[in-house]
């Protein structure tokens, strides 16, 4: 029933409004309410005025941050340096879910000292966080500079095939990765790590196993 009177509250507002603010002329009058009353006829077909009204409430729901992944970068990549005051905003960001800041404050970076390794590669880690994982096209393009600054490195490496795998890309991944675990040094977490992944990358590939590291 309320729905009914106020789309008749509405009719009739809107009739008077025309009548004092528009000054219809008497010709159009019962044009404009024939018109009114076409559309009120609508509502009673289309609509459900005796609905009772349901309110929503809106959950916001705010990107994660990988503190283990923070902590991974800062122990291969960056510690000191001009690179780590823009990381430790990015970071703070994002902790916050403001993914876009985050990835926004390493460009601001980028544009001071743009042959920095480690603000591309914070860049690609902060894109793919804004897309929810997906290695967007700027993200792929920030990691192949960070890899081109330092060719040698073992981040950017590390964290462009992570996220690669991530998204289905294995071989891709495991050629980034392969010789980087060629190369870590004996009995240490990371070599540990890199040769588990590169096994069950092989496995998927053989048509073995369904998870993805």
């Amino acid at each position: 029933m309320t729905g009914w009177l106020i789309a008749l509250g509405l009719v009739a507002l809107t009739f008077l409004a025309l009548l004092l603010i528009g000054r219809i002329p008497r010709a159009a009058r019962e044009i404009t309410a024939a018109a009114l009353l076409l559309g009120l006829a609508g509502y009673a077909w289309q609509g459900n005025p005796g609905l009772a009204g349901a309110p929503r409430s809106v959950t916001h729901t705010e990107g994660q941050f990988d503190e283990q992944l923070a902590q991974q970068r800062r122990g291969l990549a960056e510690r000191y340096g001009p690179a780590a005051q823009w990381l430790v905003m990015s970071d703070g960001l994002g902790r916050q879910g403001k993914t876009k800041d985050a990835a926004n404050i390493l460009l601001s970076g980028l544009r001071q000292t743009p042959g920095d390794a480690n603000l591309w590669l914070g860049l690609g880690n902060a894109l793919v966080a804004h897309a929810d994982g997906v290695v967007s096209p700027g993200a792929d393009f920030a990691y192949r500079r960070a890899l081109a600054l330092d060719p040698d490195g073992p981040a950017p490496r590390y964290f462009y095939g992570l996220a690669l795998a991530r998204n289905g890309q294995l071989q891709a991944a495991r050629d980034l990765w392969a010789p980087l675990a060629a190369s870590a040094p004996q009995g240490s977490q990371v070599k540990a790590e890199l040769d588990a992944n590169i096994a069950r990358i092989d496995a998927m590939l053989a048509g073995r196993a369904p998870a993805a590291p």
